[in-house]
């Protein structure tokens, strides 16, 4: 039995929203339940740790593969991939689910998803979970624009605007690919800080970092050859274009979101950042505090990108503490 079997309640699928999203779901149906909302390129797999933790505490949670990602469909048009789809997918969720309102904790680019419930399905929303991902006024300017200026063509959200190659080029061995992603932060990050700013140059190139690693140096594994297995697997299978279109909706979703609400009030939401997140650092979250009313951070000391992998313990203690106190049973 692969580790998808073994580490994950049974898969249920939902026709919704003009797709099926696969979920995975566990806990008892009381109360009001945990949506988990995974990044890229990661899998609903990725919470098995918080699933297990959260249902062995009596909460009712749920984790889908998004669209485009894993068991799930993957729609062939980018637009198909924009925020009213992507936030449009987890209301239908919640319709078949019978469900009125849920707490909703996203990572990485699923943070960026549950920030946005808010203001646009203020009345599905009990409150958000950050990991990682802060929530972020909306930028002055076309957000892909300012990128390529700061930050030069290669930088990895830049590059995932072209069409077909980065999808060529992850897809090529994803086996690579995903040790390459899931690493313990020193081996990930080692000269990899967000540089360039005001010159043009290019950071965060992972077609070129990827090209040029070995495979062997600086690998420290997050995951088991088994839970590797998982994500290889279901990216062989399934293509990067659909989690790549994510980040071709940058514009698009910024158009969209000028008339959207520039604050989160009277809604209970929590932070989580990790010490050791060369994309999104700690620093990123400060701001928060003037656009979110209702707002408790917490930081995760040695953790990198991956945090509820690489630091399980602690996500699943300062969520459910904070569940405790916020939802109580």
């Amino acid at each position: 039995m692969s580790a998808l079997e073994t580490m994950m309640p049974p898969v249920q699928r939902a026709a919704v929203n003009g797709v099926e999203i696969a979920y995975y779901e566990a806990g008892p149906r009381t109360g009001v339940p945990v949506i988990l909302c995974h990044g890229f390129p990661e899998l609903a797999f990725s919470w098995r740790h918080q699933i297990k933790a959260l249902a062995d505490a009596g909460r009712w949670v749920i984790a889908p593969d998004q669209r485009g990602y894993g068991l799930s469909s993957k729609p062939e048009a980018v637009t198909d991939y924009d925020i009213d789809h992507l936030t449009g997918d987890l209301v239908a969720l919640l319709d078949h689910l019978g469900v009125e309102k849920a707490i909703f904790m996203g990572h990485d680019w699923g943070g960026i998803v549950v920030w946005q419930m808010p203001l646009l399905h203020p009345t599905r929303v009990a409150g958000i979970i950050g990991l990682n991902t802060p929530f972020l006024p909306r930028a002055p300017a076309d957000p892909i624009a300012i990128m390529r200026k700061r930050f030069g063509p290669d930088m990895y959200i830049v590059w995932f605007q072209n069409p077909d190659e980065p999808e060529a080029v992850l897809g090529h061995d994803t086996a690579k690919t995903m040790r390459f992603f899931m690493r313990k932060p020193a081996a990930l990050t080692a000269g990899a800080g967000l540089s360039g700013e005001g010159d043009g140059g290019s950071s965060f190139a992972f077609r070129d970092m990827l090209r040029d690693w070995d495979g062997k140096t600086g690998s420290e594994q997050l995951l088991t050859p088994d839970e590797l297995a998982v994500f290889a697997d279901a990216f062989r299978d399934g293509s990067f274009f659909g989690p790549v279109s994510w980040y071709r909706n940058f514009t698009r979703n910024w158009a969209r979101s000028e008339s959207l609400p520039t604050r989160i009030d009277d809604l209970p939401c929590l932070m989580i950042t990790a010490e050791l997140d060369a994309v999104l650092s700690p620093a990123m979250a400060e701001p928060m505090v003037h656009f979110v009313g209702d707002l408790e951070t917490h930081m995760v000391s040695g953790s990198g990108h991956w945090t509820q992998q690489e630091k399980p313990e602690d996500v699943n203690r300062l969520t459910l503490d904070w569940l405790d106190r916020r939802f109580p049973k």
